[in-house]
């Protein structure tokens, strides 16, 4: 009995130790959450960007190191109108909405997609871009079907619109491939690397990089990509539901690029057209 008292008195001692820290932790995320930053980045001149810089063609390094992109440009553009600087972070994609809440970023903007999820622990810009998932193959696979992927390996990256869309929509991919489960990639790159190595046999992908992915490739004509199911994406900027003047800066930047043509610009630039360009509201 005595042993249960000691037991009880030291479990209680931890929780009061404890209580303290959680309480703070909380703290910090509820004032992240309430506080508009926007002050304190006019004030430094420089805005931060976090990003998967192996997402190809929306932020990539290239071979000298050097980062491009879409929505480097993008991002380049907007706040160039406020004579503030981009700062881009590379983060772990699987982490960024806790990047952003922890303030080591400002921004998630990378082909970030609007998702249901999402809007619960983020504030998004207008829509800029459409986006969709599509199942890449390699030809010799004979995967003409997202049916036909029953008992194949599949691969998508950890913590994208497409992982969620899996998870989703278990009865279109996720209750028929291998094991129920589909392999996570930290990044696209090493995916690719894998379908070509027959180690996966299929890739749920966003339309946007497999496309440009598949064009620079010596033989493009070895791929398939089949549209899924699934809706439509929009890409958004991602920030802390507090900067509420981030938001209107933001929208109002993708507003004037859209009606000044230069939005059109970085379409033709990255994608050849201006298909998914998303009309901006006139602010």
């Amino acid at each position: 009995m005595k042993k249960k008292i000691r037991f009880v008195l030291l479990l209680a001692a931890i929780c009061l130790v404890m209580l303290p820290s959680l309480s703070g932790c909380e703290n910090a995320t509820t004032r992240a959450n309430k506080t508009d930053y926007w002050g304190t980045i006019k004030k430094r001149g420089t805005v931060i960007v976090g990003l998967d810089d192996s997402f190809v063609p929306m932020g990539f390094r290239q071979k000298d190191g050097k980062l491009a992109g879409y929505d480097i440009d993008l991002a380049k553009a907007v706040f160039r109108l406020y004579g503030i600087k981009v700062d881009f972070q590379s983060i772990d994609w699987s982490m960024n909405t806790t990047e952003l809440r922890n303030r080591t970023i400002d921004l998630i903007w990378n082909g970030f997609t609007i998702t249901p999820e999402r809007k619960h622990v983020v504030a998004f810009s207008n829509t800029y871009l459409n986006n969709d998932q599509v199942l890449v193959s390699r030809k010799n696979q004979n995967i003409t079907s997202l049916q036909k992927m029953t008992g194949k390996t599949l691969g998508v990256q950890s913590g994208s619109s497409g992982a969620q869309d899996v998870d989703r929509y278990p009865q279109i991919l996720k209750n028929r491939i291998k094991d129920k489960a589909p392999v996570l990639y930290d990044g696209f790159n090493d995916a690719f690397i894998d379908l070509n190595a027959n180690r996966i046999q299929g890739l749920l992908i966003d339309s946007v990089y497999a496309g440009y992915y598949i064009k620079h490739e010596k033989n493009p004509a070895a791929y398939r990509e089949i549209a899924g199911p699934f809706a439509q994406e929009q890409f958004a900027v991602g920030m802390r539901k507090g900067d509420v003047t981030l938001r209107k800066k933001v929208n109002h930047g993708l507003s004037v690029l859209y009606k000044n043509g230069t939005l059109k610009k970085i379409n033709e630039k990255w994608f050849g057209d201006t298909a998914k360009v998303v009309k901006q509201p006139q602010n």
